[in-house]
């Protein structure tokens, strides 16, 4: 036996003690890989880590710097390239940004706060007025004239078909009787979530949506000014012509069938489509000026939802259909009726009056105080008042302010002032 305290016997226990420490770790990791590595692979690793001793040797011997031999790494080291799935971002876009404070939004319902309730607030916003088709409108229309179940378009001319008024004078369809057009205003201050009316004006002869019932009598406007919780409906009838003809407002549930449209052209264009159920059942004031009477007195006897009109207004317009209105107002009590005149149209003003009186109806003779319901009025104009301008003066300047200013004087009509306006209605 070798004596390992003699010198070489010392050798060989280190060159033993050698052996075991590299062979350990190899035998380690060929029981973790579960298979020998493959011989060239070794082979090529060994190489590659004597090249990289050799040449770190070689650095070191030569007195490089720190910087040299553990170089920075490069920018197109540290971000993808344009090639590679990552989006590549401008500096600017890491920069600190100002922030945006976005309006809070207004919460339709109760939160917790110091106040016992928030309430809502409906966002800002301009008057709307605009022109809206529909299919219910007055025209076109191909049926017959009630008053002599005749065509309505009796007379005709190679492919054109027309309408001979009584007066002789003959309108042509597609001039006269085409447009379906219906003028909608929506006031800023509107809010469809309280108690509201819907005014339906009809206008006179002669006239055009733009041109006379905007622009001239200034009907949209008057709506805005009183302040009440109204929007405003105003059909066009036979265009710039003198006729006062019906169209579909002659059929039965004519009148109907265009509220229940206007509710779904009235959210659209207010931008809240839940809100067509509101305007479905929200109450009807009537407007008639001069011609409008006639679409005004057949869209109570046969338009299907009398009972939802709240109220009737005349303006000069008392020249027929008289046992209509005072059929409505008699089996109408909870509505009002208004109706001022001039001399053009007092004697049948005054033939209504002793009707409703002679069927126990109270009949006043003035503006003076607010519309409640039942109210019966008649008012006749002085000189000086003339039947053109009477939308904008009557018995006072802009009587349909007037009106919609004493509505809402009277909480039982179901209107609300959203608006302040001019102290013009006193208590009676």
């Amino acid at each position: 036996m070798r004596d390992d305290r003699t010198p070489s016997g010392r050798r060989g226990r280190a060159l033993r003690i050698g052996l075991v420490s590299a062979l350990v770790p190899l035998s380690l990791t060929l029981v973790q890989c579960g298979k020998a590595p493959n011989p060239a692979a070794l082979a090529a690793n060994s190489q590659a880590n004597v090249q990289v001793v050799a040449k770190t040797n070689q650095q070191v011997a030569s007195g490089d710097t720190f910087e040299d031999r553990f170089p920075a790494p490069q920018f197109r080291e540290r971000f993808p390239t344009a090639s590679e799935s990552l989006l590549q971002r401008q500096m600017s876009d890491f920069s600190p940004k100002r922030a945006v404070q976005a309006p809070p939004e207004q919460a339709p319902y109760k939160v917790a706060s110091l106040e016992p309730q928030v309430p809502y607030k409906r966002p800002p916003r301009d008057d709307l007025t605009t022109l809206v088709s529909m299919k219910s409108s007055a025209f076109p229309y191909f049926g017959n004239n009630p008053a002599s179940e005749a065509p309505f378009l009796n007379i005709s001319k190679g492919d054109r078909r027309g309408h001979r008024s009584y007066s002789g004078r003959v309108f042509w369809q597609d001039e006269t009787y085409n447009d379906s057009r219906v003028l909608m205003h929506v006031p800023e201050h509107f809010d469809v979530r309280k108690p509201g009316v819907i005014v339906v004006f009809f206008h006179g002869n002669g006239a055009t949506l733009e041109r006379d019932v905007r622009d001239r009598q200034l009907v949209p406007r008057q709506i805005t000014d009183s302040g009440a919780n109204a929007v405003l409906l105003a059909p066009q009838m036979a265009v710039d012509a003198a006729d006062s003809s019906a169209g579909k407002f002659w059929q039965p549930g004519g009148f109907k069938r265009f509220m229940a449209e206007s509710a779904e052209h009235l959210a659209r264009v207010t931008g809240d489509p839940n809100s067509a159920r509101a305007f479905a059942n929200m109450p009807i004031v009537i407007v008639g000026y001069s011609g409008g009477f006639l679409p005004t007195a057949w869209s109570l006897e046969v338009g299907g939802i009398s009972d939802r009109v709240r109220g009737v207004v005349l303006l000069d317009a008392v020249y027929g259909e008289m046992d209509k209105f005072a059929s409505w107002i008699e089996s109408h009590r909870s509505g009002f009726f208004v109706s001022a005149y001039t001399r053009g149209t007092a004697r049948r003003d005054r033939e209504l009056m002793s009707t409703l009186r002679q069927k126990g109806i109270s009949v006043a003779e003035d503006m003076d105080g607010p519309l409640r319901p039942g109210s019966v009025v008649f008012v006749e104009t002085g000189d000086g008042i003339t039947h053109r301008d009477y939308v904008t003066r009557a018995w006072t300047r802009d009587p349909l302010k007037d009106v919609l200013v004493k509505m809402s004087a009277t909480p039982s009509l179901a209107l609300t002032r959203v608006a302040a306006t001019s102290s013009s209605a006193s208590s009676r």
